[in-house]
């Protein structure tokens, strides 16, 4: 049995693509801070999982979560760099305290980092070699809302980190490619249905998509054979204005 592990897994859209793997026939860690929420996620899926409560912020926590994945299963096939944060967009560039930047940094970008770093020790050791990893990179890495600078930036830097990762797992058969979610309906953006604020200053409904098909996306992307990658996949409701003149 193939090993698929996710962050954020205990809601959202990680909870989604974790169910969604599980049901194509992963065994699915599931990695997230709270180990309640990942129990619960747990419950719901009927093949072999494993639960892991992880700050992906912390380098030893990250260690520790694949050290337990290994132990377990002896192997890693798919790493879904879901997990991720925002600051409150309520709260202007200029005024943003030097913690809130931080804590998207440290979430969105160094937190993939780390997963991807420790996913690399395991994939290019195993046998037969090589893996594939995603990362949710969003459609704030080709576009901003207003006041996004700390999640915008980070999320830009993810496509950096998914080439590099592209490239620097070739020798290992590691593929990597990057899934950019546009409107997905779940808890962050349930708010959508009741405006959200637009480039030109105006607050307006958004349409949203359900996050099945975000979880048949990845795992269409987890599928393929490691001499085939999906590097950028933008799957996103149809009507929302990201295409467009804002």
């Amino acid at each position: 049995m193939k090993v698929a592990l996710v962050t954020g897994a205990g809601s959202g859209i990680g909870k989604a693509c974790a169910t969604a793997l599980s049901k194509a026939g992963y065994a699915v860690v599931l990695a997230g801070r709270r180990a309640d929420a990942l129990e619960v996620v747990a419950a719901t899926i009927s093949s072999e999982t494993l639960c892991v409560a992880t700050d992906i912020t912390d380098p030893q926590s990250v260690a520790a979560l694949f050290a337990a994945t290994h132990k377990k299963f002896g192997r890693l096939d798919v790493l879904f760099n879901n997990a991720g944060t925002g600051a409150p967009g309520t709260i202007l560039l200029e005024d943003l305290t030097f913690e809130q930047w931080q804590n998207v940094v440290n979430t969105n970008l160094t937190g993939a980092f780390l997963c991807t770093q420790q996913a690399f020790k395991i994939m290019k050791a195993q046998t037969p070699t090589g893996g594939r990893i995603i990362n949710n990179g969003s459609i704030s890495a080709h576009a901003p809302r207003p006041n996004s600078s700390p999640y915008t930036a980070t999320k830009h830097a993810i496509t950096g980190l998914t080439k590099s990762t592209s490239l620097d797992g070739r020798k290992y058969n590691i593929a990597c490619g990057q899934i950019d979610i546009g409107n997905a309906a779940s808890d962050m953006t349930a708010r959508m249905s009741g405006g959200v604020p637009q480039a030109n200053g105006t607050i307006m409904p958004e349409p949203t998509m359900d996050v099945e098909d975000v979880a048949r996306s990845v795992v269409f992307m987890a599928s393929l054979p490691l001499d085939s990658n999906v590097l950028t996949m933008t799957v996103m409701a149809t009507k929302m204005p990201l295409v467009g003149r804002g």
